[in-house]
């Protein structure tokens, strides 16, 4: 393993630095959001790295130092840069990246990437691709968020519109946008949106599985055998159409007295929750084999959000063997077939989801079906080809611009004593 090496500079900006790796690519990867996080967009991009690295690509990642977080070597070939950032309103728990245009323009000028990948849309990227073009590099971006949709729920409606023009500005500045569905392909390029291409999203089949079923754990949570347990993985927050999980599970007890509603994850919602609602189960949040264990004890997994670009928890979902409802937008309308391997509802509708989570938990026949088709219909959607799709889309992009691959670098990176970063 490399040596970490690490100083603070004046800007108070973090610089760890790594052996190149023999790659075809060189990839600046820059983000607010990445593991240890949990959330879609850093295991996205966290498994997407993962995947370049085993390929052989060299990734420099630039993003903030998260709170608390705890100084780890990251994995050989990968060269990590972390900035100095700020609480992300209504989002506590991530920090933002603060304007850093030219101490990204001295890095990128002193070690040139390929190409420069944008993935959320902060001051931290916007700066990314400003410097990109400053240094006349390709530079791609992705999106992940509808922070425009986001904004009517935190009180701010009113800066829908401006939200909507600067997202629009920022990925119309990038040679390409990736975004995880067909119907957002469509979506964005009726909204203005230039070079929009489809980046679909993958699951961990060997992870997520229906085998992972624990009858130790569903006793925990009070529940026997043959008693339903409905689920929610997710972030406790407005956004995530919470509250009509709890109005349909509250339904469903009306039918079934013994059913048990488990919420896996947290966030600003948890307390008020944890108040009004004390037969439901928090769990909080749960990674690794432990998550798997969580979906797979359930029966009915009910996904209410309208804000998602796409949404990993419903293939996972599919994966463990769980029947679905859901509106008919991102992952579940593009995976689910409604009345074979789950229910799709009319977006906005809350009492047809509420009437659709009500009649499939009180027909046990068709929760097995689901439970079987699902987890099938899913089997064939591997990362190595979301990987694979990632490293095309890139190249496609060199190849536009003209640029040759840069050799296999062999030399270390500079040593950060030699160049701080200012």
């Amino acid at each position: 393993m490399p040596t970490l090496e690490v100083v603070k500079t004046s800007e108070d900006i973090l610089v760890e630095s790594y052996a190149s790796q023999p790659s075809s690519m060189r990839i600046a990867i820059v983000t607010e959001t990445y593991p240890p996080e949990v959330n879609g967009v850093a295991m996205t991009m966290g498994r997407i790295v993962e995947g370049l690295l085993r390929r052989g690509h060299a990734v420099q990642v630039v993003r903030p130092r998260q709170s608390r977080e705890a100084v780890a070597a990251p994995p050989e070939g990968l060269d990590e840069v972390l900035a100095k950032g700020v609480p992300l309103p209504a989002y506590g728990e991530l920090r933002l990246g603060l304007p850093s245009t030219n101490r990204l323009t001295s890095l990128w000028r002193e070690r040139r990437p390929d190409i420069v990948h944008v993935v959320t849309e902060g001051p931290l990227g916007w700066s990314a691709v400003v410097a990109a073009r400053k240094l006349q590099l390709p530079v791609t971006s992705s999106f992940h968020t509808n922070f425009q949709i986001y904004s009517q729920h935190y009180g701010i409606s009113l800066l829908k519109m401006p939200i909507e023009a600067y997202l629009r500005k920022l990925h119309n500045r990038t040679q390409a946008t990736m975004v995880p569905t067909n119907a957002m392909v469509r979506e964005l390029r009726a909204r203005g949106y230039q070079n929009v291409t489809l980046l679909s999203r993958g699951v961990a089949t060997e992870q997520f599985h229906p085998e992972h079923r624990s009858q130790a754990l569903r006793a925990e949570w009070g529940v026997g055998p043959d008693d339903l347990v409905v689920l929610l993985v997710g972030r406790l927050a407005k956004e995530k159409n919470v509250g009509l999980v709890v109005s349909a599970f509250r339904a469903i007890q009306t039918q079934l007295p013994s059913a048990r509603l488990v919420l896996v994850g947290d966030g600003p919602l948890r307390k008020a929750l944890e108040e009004s609602c004390p037969e439901v189960h928090f769990a909080g949040i749960r990674k690794g084999q432990d998550l798997a264990a969580h979906y797979a004890s359930a029966d009915l997994f009910l996904f209410p959000s309208m804000t998602e670009t796409f949404g990993n928890v419903v293939p996972e979902a599919m994966a463990s063997g769980l029947a679905l409802v859901s509106y008919d937008n991102a992952a579940a309308g593009e995976l689910i077939v409604s009345g074979e391997n789950g229910l799709l509802v009319p977006n906005g509708d809350d009492l047809a989801f509420v009437s659709a989570a009500v009649g499939l938990a009180t027909n046990p026949a068709q929760i097995a079906q689901f439970r079987r088709t699902a987890t099938a219909s899913v089997a064939n959607r591997s990362w190595d080809t979301v990987y694979d799709r990632f490293a095309e889309i890139l190249r496609t992009v060199l190849q536009a611009q003209g640029c040759m691959f840069s050799p296999a670098p062999q030399e270390r990176l500079p040593h950060p004593h030699a160049r701080p970063l200012l």
